[in-house]
């Protein structure tokens, strides 16, 4: 089920409140249907660039390029499981052929093998507009916690 607001922020050039639109509701539907596993559909929702980042939710280094070979799509396939969500578009901002969407996805499902749970995410996801139209060149998505305290965060960051 998605919902969630459908705002277009800030856009300047020539990128039109409707193709930021359209921008919006292919991030709603594709990251539901990639909790839900279903990677196929995800790919026809999303095109990644040759250069995409991907700053994980789960932490660690920042990862270059998208996999999208038959092997990782069923990995990824078997890794999530189920689930469903909304998607709240915090803020658009656009300007010539770059678009930036800041979202909060609060989504359920069964992840890595464990029971299904709550995985709330902030994500900020850039796109660029190249020849063939919208591409993702960085992702950075993580877990939307209640608020911790700077010792807590401290201790996080030492390990």
């Amino acid at each position: 089920m998605l919902l969630g607001t459908l705002t277009v922020g800030a856009t300047t050039g020539n990128v039109g409140k409707s193709e930021v639109a359209e921008l919006i509701e292919r991030a709603k539907v594709s990251e539901v249907v990639f909790i839900q596993g279903d990677m196929r559909r995800y790919l026809s929702l999303i095109t990644h660039s040759d250069d995409y980042t991907l700053m994980a939710p789960f932490g660690g280094e920042p990862r270059r390029g998208f996999d999208a070979s038959s092997a990782r799509l069923e990995k990824l396939s078997h890794f999530f499981r189920g689930g469903d969500g909304t998607v709240e578009v915090v803020e658009t901002y656009a300007s010539e052929g770059m678009a930036v969407l800041a979202m909060i996805a609060r989504l359920r499902g069964k992840v890595g093998g464990l029971p299904e749970q709550d995985w709330p995410l902030r994500i900020t996801q850039v796109y660029r507009r190249d020849a063939p139209g919208w591409r993702v060149v960085h992702r950075h998505a993580d877990l939307l916690l209640g608020g911790i305290s700077l010792e807590q965060a401290a201790a996080l960051a030492r390990g």
